[in-house]
C-alpha cells in the first residue's frame, strides 16, 4: 500500500477513534465539562496528563531542536521535566485540596478580589492562545507533508476534529481522549526509534544506543557525529554553548520550568481526580509515562542529524547529486519546510555551516516563493555570498520541526511506520490543543460569566456558554496555526516564559505566603506579564530587524526572548512583594484558608 493512501488509513482510523469517545464520553454537567465530575482514576489521569503534556513541541519539534543544539537542546529537556517534578511535588496537591474548577477561580477565592480573577483570566488566555499556536502548527506540518494537502486544509481538518471532542465532551471527553492519543503518540515514537536505533548500533533501546558504538565498529554514535559536524563547518556536537551562552541556557532551563508550574491545563489536570492523595499518584503515573518519550528524545535527535548529513553529503562527504537525491527529499521541498539552492552549480546537494541562502539573515524560500516540483531556484535574493567556514557552502535549508517526521523517512524504514509517526504527531497536537482550549472556554464561561458578570446564570446556559466560547477558541487557534511567530518548540518556550512571569508567582505565594495580599498579586501579574509579552514582541522582529533580534549583546543580561520569563517573575515577585508590604494584609479567614490547603491530608 502506497504511503499516501496509508496515512489517510492510519490517521483517518485514529480520528475515528478520538470521536467515538468523544461521543461515548458527553458532557452532561458543568462538572462533567471543567473537570470530569472529578472522577478519574489516577493511572488514567497519568496517561491523560502526560497527553496533554507532550505536545507538539516534545513530539515533533524538541528532537529536532536536540539535533541541531546538541549539547544545548538538553535545556528542553531538563526544563519541561524539571517543571512537571516542580508542579507535582509543590503546587499541585495543594490546588487540588482546594477544590475548585479553575486556576483564575482560585486565585480569586485566595486574593479575595474579582479583578484578580479577571487578570488571571487575561494572563491565561495569553499564555494559552500563544501555546496553542504551536499546536496548530504541529497539525500543518504533519498534513502538509504526509496527506499532501495544503497546510490551512489540515488545519481546517484539526479544528474540526478537536471541535467535536473538545466541544461535545468537555474535560470528561478529553481526558479519555487523551489516553487513547497517549497510546498513539508513544507508540509512534518510540516504534521508529528502536528500529533507527538497532539499523545503526545493532541496540534495541535508544537510550543506550546513543552512547553505543555504531554497527561498523568505526566509532561511537555521539564520537562519530562530533567529528562529522567539525569536519563540516559547525561546532561539536557535544561541546556546551556553542550557540547559546550559559546564562542564556540557564535561564531558558528555569523559564521552562517554573513556566511548567503555571501552566493552567495542565494544573487542571490535577482538580479531576477523586482526593488529595490521587492527585500525588497520577503525578507520579504521568512522569512515568513522559520519561519514556523524554529519555528518548535525545537519540532521536543524534540519530536524525546523523542520517540526515549521511545523506546528503553521501559517504564521501562531497554532496550527492541532485538527480539522485531520494524521494524524501523533494517531497519535503514540496512543503516548503526544506529548500536547497546550487551555490556552485554543480548540481549537487551539499550541506555544511552557514546560511544557506545568504543576505537576508533567514531562509527566503517558503511556500509561495519555491518552484514547481523538481525545479530549482536560479538567482539567489541574497548577496551571493557563501558563507560558513566548511570546506563546502552550506545548500539546503532544514526546518527543524521536520526532524522527527522526516527521520523514517531518511532512515528508510517502511511505510507502515511512517503513517504511524503522522498519527502521532497530529495525536500529540491535538491532545495540548483540546486541554488548551478548554481552559480558555472554562475562563471565559466560568470565571468571567459565572464568576463575574453574569452569576445567576443557569448551569444549563453556563454550559453552552463554555462550549461556545471553545468553538471560538478553536477559530482563533487556527488563525494562529496559520501565523506562528517561530518553530513549534520556540512558540511553546514562549507560552512558558509568560505562564512563568504571571500565573507561577501569584500561584506559588498563594500557597506559600500569608502576607501576600490581592493588590500585590495584581500589581504582580500585570507587571510580569506586561514586561515578557512586550520583550517577546519586541525581539521577534515586530519593533526591529529580524537580524539585530538575534544578537544577544542587544538582549538584557544577554538572556533571549524564550528565556525573558525568568526576568519577568523576578519582576513579579518583586513588584508583588512591595505592594503587598505597602498595603493591607489579606482578612483572617484569607490566611485560616491558606493555612488550610497547605495540610493536604483529605480531599
Amino acid at each position: 500500500m502506497e504511503l499516501q493512501t496509508l496515512t489517510f488509513l492510519t490517521v483517518g482510523l485514529s480520528f475515528a477513534l478520538y470521536i467515538a469517545i468523544a461521543i461515548g464520553s458527553r458532557a452532561t454537567s458543568t462538572g462533567d465539562f471543567y473537570v470530569a465530575g472529578k472522577h478519574v482514576h489516577p493511572v488514567a489521569n497519568g496517561m491523560a496528563t502526560a497527553a496533554d503534556w507532550m505536545s507538539a513541541a516534545s513530539f515533533i519539534s524538541m528532537a529536532g531542536l536536540i539535533s541541531f543544539l546538541g549539547y544545548e537542546g538538553g535545556m528542553y529537556l531538563m526544563g519541561w521535566t524539571g517543571g512537571y517534578v516542580l508542579l507535582a511535588m509543590l503546587l499541585a496537591p495543594y490546588l487540588r485540596k482546594f477544590g475548585k474548577f479553575t486556576v483564575p477561580e482560585f486565585i480569586g477565592d485566595r486574593y479575595y478580589s474579582q479583578l484578580a480573577r479577571v487578570v488571571a483570566v487575561i494572563c491565561l488566555i495569553f499564555i494559552s492562545f500563544t501555546y496553542v499556536a504551536g499546536q496548530m502548527r504541529g497539525v500543518g506540518i504533519v498534513f502538509s507533508r504526509f496527506l499532501e494537502v495544503p497546510v490551512e486544509t489540515g488545519l481546517f481538518v484539526g479544528m474540526g476534529v478537536v471541535f467535536i471532542y473538545a466541544v461535545l465532551g468537555g474535560m470528561k471527553g478529553i481526558t479519555y481522549t487523551q489516553v487513547a492519543q497517549y497510546c498513539v503518540l508513544i507508540f509512534a515514537y518510540t516504534v521508529p526509534a528502536v528500529f533507527i536505533a538497532i539499523n545503526a548500533t545493532g541496540n534495541p533501546l535508544p537510550q543506550l544506543a546513543l552512547g553505543s558504538e555504531l554497527v561498523d565498529g568505526s566509532a561511537s554514535l555521539l564520537g562519530k557525529l562530533d567529528q562529522t559536524l567539525v569536519d563540516l563547518g559547525f561546532g561539536s556536537y557535544t561541546e556546551p554553548f556553542n550557540d547559546k551562552s550559559m546564562i542564556d541556557v540557564c535561564a531558558i532551563t528555569l523559564a521552562l520550568m517554573v513556566g511548567t508550574a503555571g501552566l493552567p491545563h495542565v494544573i487542571v489536570r490535577f482538580f479531576t481526580v477523586p482526593r488529595v492523595r490521587d492527585a500525588r499518584i497520577s503525578a507520579g503515573w504521568a512522569l512515568l509515562f513522559i520519561t519514556i518519550l523524554y529519555t528518548t528524545a535525545p537519540a532521536v535527535g543524534a540519530l536524525a542529524r546523523m542520517n540526515l548529513v549521511e545523506t546528503v553529503n553521501g559517504t564521501e562527504g562531497s554532496g550527492t547529486h541532485y538527480a539522485a537525491m531520494p524521494d524524501w527529499f523533494k517531497t519535503w521541498e514540496n512543503s516548503g519546510l526544506l529548500a536547497w539552492y546550487d551555490h556552485n552549480q554543480d548540481g549537487k546537494v551539499q550541506y555544511a555551516a552557514g546560511k544557506a541562502f545568504a543576505g537576508n539573515g533567514k531562509p527566503v524560500f517558503d511556500g509561495d516563493q519555491r518552484g514547481s516540483q523538481g525545479e530549482r531556484a536560479t538567482s539567489n535574493p541574497g548577496d551571493g555570498e557563501i558563507q560558513g567556514g566548511a570546506p563546502h557552502a552550506n545548500e539546503i535549508y532544514v526546518d527543524r520541526d521536520i526532524m522527527v517526521l522526516a527521520n523514517p523517512e531518511i532512515a528508510g524504514l517502511p511505510n507502515w511506520i511512517i503513517a504511524l509517526v503522522a498519527a502521532g504527531g497530529i495525536a500529540a497536537a491535538l491532545s495540548t490543543a483540546a486541554g488548551l482550549l478548554l481552559v480558555i472556554s472554562s475562563s471565559i464561561s466560568h470565571d468571567l460569566l459565572k464568576g463575574t458578570f453574569m452569576k445567576n446564570i443557569s448551569e444549563k446556559n453556563e454550559l453552552m456558554a463554555g462550549r461556545m466560547a471553545a468553538a471560538a477558541a478553536i477559530g482563533v487557534a487556527g488563525y494562529l496555526g496559520l501565523h506562528p511567530p517561530a518553530f513549534v518548540a520556540q512558540v511553546v518556550a514562549f507560552a512558558f516564559g509568560l505562564a512563568a512571569a504571571s500565573l507561577f508567582p501569584v500561584i506559588l505565594m498563594g500557597i506559600f505566603n500569608k502576607r501576600m495580599n490581592k493588590w500585590g498579586a495584581i500589581s504582580g501579574m500585570l507587571a510580569g506579564l506586561s514586561f515578557t509579552l512586550g520583550y517577546i514582541i519586541y525581539f521577534k522582529g515586530v519593533f526591529i530587524e529580524p537580524m539585530a533580534a538575534n544578537v544577544p549583546e542587544n538582549w538584557i543580561l544577554g538572556i533571549s526572548p524564550e528565556g525573558a520569563g525568568v526576568i519577568g517573575m523576578v519582576i513579579n515577585f518583586a513588584v508583588a512583594t512591595a505592594v503587598a508590604r505597602n498595603t493591607a494584609p489579606p482578612p483572617a479567614h484569607i490566611q485560616q484558608l491558606v493555612e488550610h490547603i497547605r495540610i493536604p491530608r483529605q480531599a
